[in-house]
């Protein structure tokens, strides 16, 4: 079966991967403009080109797949049989969905219908899912909305970072899809309609604002959005006029009538911090301009006095 993969960040190079290690023919992968980088805005390739290129396969990097006769054409020579998509990054037209024999599949980090949208690992974290998996799904034209194909069902374990949960579900996308790929093939795929409302609000891409924590929230619905934005772009508040990052914390089951974002407390054990509803111990953090560490290490050079309230702003 020849194929074409469309893919981009670190998510989709285990399944490109596994398609050359279970020898399938990608006769071309597509994937985002190499973007720069750094102070000498450097060009960097995107994870998916570099996978690509150390197997020897033609990489393709248009600025927009929609509205592109030139593009179009390019696929047409090649005649996929069929097109894998994981993370992509564009919507992928009509005309390209319906362009090879078997069409177009997506990878998708989430149980459908549940966490339609850009960011449905980090999402799930930050909500309190217990359990997440991958989707593979048949594209159409709406966002995520097309039919099911086969599913992965991955834990959620109380510790779990947007980080981790990303390799976790990356790595069982790849298997999924090697699985799921001779049904496919066969015509022996079972394909389930998805309902058209979904039982979770849109999955929407993740930003650095999404990050600011407003401590007149739970500290249970704190901690889980530290450990869902961890490793990017990290929870923060604002301490004496500069942002702190928070990289771990936990749940106290203490009591305090403070007003929320004060520390009323700064110990071994980190940072006390009263909440709309139970206390945040902040256990691991990194003040702006100093490196990441735990709050013991951080507290010895760094004096913070009992009654301090963090902020939503710098000072």
């Amino acid at each position: 079966m020849k194929i074409v993969f469309m893919g981009t960040p670190d998510f989709a190079v285990p399944s490109l991967h596994a398609l050359t290690e279970a020898g399938y023919a990608v006769a071309a992968v597509v994937t985002q403009p190499d973007k720069p980088k750094g102070r000498g805005k450097t060009l960097l390739p995107t994870p998916v080109k570099e996978e690509a290129v150390m197997h020897d396969i033609p990489v393709y990097q248009p600025e927009k797949v929609r509205n592109n006769p030139e593009f179009l054409e390019i696929l047409k020579e090649i005649n996929p049989e069929i097109i894998v998509v994981a993370a992509y990054g564009q919507i992928i037209p009509k005309e390209i969905l319906e362009l090879p024999k078997f069409g177009c599949i997506n990878i998708h980090a989430s149980l459908l219908p549940k966490y339609r949208g850009a960011a449905p690992i980090q999402q799930a974290v930050i909500d309190g899912e217990k359990v997440s998996g991958v989707t593979i799904q048949q594209m159409g034209e709406g966002l995520d909305t097309g039919d099911m194909i086969s599913k992965i069902v991955i834990p959620i374990s109380p510790t779990e970072t947007g980080g981790s949960l990303f390799g976790k579900l990356a790595q069982a996308g790849a298997d999924l899809l090697i699985k799921t790929l001779p049904s496919i093939e066969q015509g022996t795929a079972e394909f389930e309609k998805q309902p058209e409302e979904s039982p979770t609000p849109y999955a929407a891409m993740i930003t650095k604002q999404m990050g600011l924590m407003d401590f007149r929230k739970s500290a249970e619905e704190l901690e889980r959005l530290v450990r869902g934005l961890n490793p990017w772009p990290s929870a923060y508040t604002f301490l004496n006029g500069k942002t702190l990052k928070v990289w771990k914390c936990k749940v106290s089951t203490e009591k305090t009538d403070a007003v929320p974002g004060t520390i009323f407390l700064a110990d071994k054990e980190g940072i006390h911090t009263a909440c709309g509803e139970g206390v945040l111990i902040l256990t691991e953090v990194q003040l702006e301009g100093k490196k990441r560490m735990e709050t013991e290490a951080f507290l010895r050079g760094y004096h913070i006095e009992n009654g301090i309230v963090f902020t939503d702003h710098k000072e």
